[in-house]
C-alpha cells in the first residue's frame, strides 16, 4: 500500500493543496515501511493541477492530509485515492500512527480557498 503525505519542512502541510512536496510512503504485507520518496508539488494551487492523477498512477491508496476541501477529497477519491483528514506534525510519527490504528478522518472540510475559484 502506498501513501502520500502532503509535506512541508518534514512535517504535514495544513492545506493539501499548497504543501512543498509529498512524501510517498509504501507499506509492506505486514504494515512496515519499505520504501520512502518525495514527489516535487506542482506549481501553485495542487487543486488545479493534475496531482490525483499523478498520486494514482504511483499506486497511492490513501492521503494522510491536514486540512483540506471537499472538492480535493472529491477528486482523490474519483481516483480511488482514500483521504484522512485531520492529521499534523512531523510525517513519519504520523505514518506510524496510521500503522497502529491511532488517526480517524476529522471528517472537517476546509470552506475556504487561497486559489480564487
Amino acid at each position: 500500500m502506498k501513501i502520500a503525505l502532503p509535506t512541508r519542512n518534514g512535517m504535514i502541510d495544513s492545506h493539501f493543496g499548497h504543501c512543498e512536496y509529498y512524501t510517498i510512503v509504501e507499506l509492506g504485507p505486514n504494515k512496515e515501511v519499505v520504501s520512502k520518496e518525495v514527489l516535487e508539488a506542482p506549481q501553485g494551487c495542487g487543486c488545479k493541477s493534475n496531482i490525483a492523477f499523478t498520486l494514482r498512477d504511483l499506486g497511492v491508496e490513501l492521503m494522510l492530509a491536514g486540512n483540506m476541501g471537499q472538492g480535493a477529497v472529491n477528486v482523490l477519491s474519483g481516483q480511488n485515492i482514500s483521504v484522512l483528514r485531520g492529521c499534523s506534525g512531523d510525517v513519519d510519527q504520523v505514518v506510524s500512527d496510521y500503522i497502529v490504528g491511532k488517526l480517524t478522518d476529522s471528517q472537517i472540510s476546509c470552506d475556504h480557498h487561497d486559489c480564487n475559484h
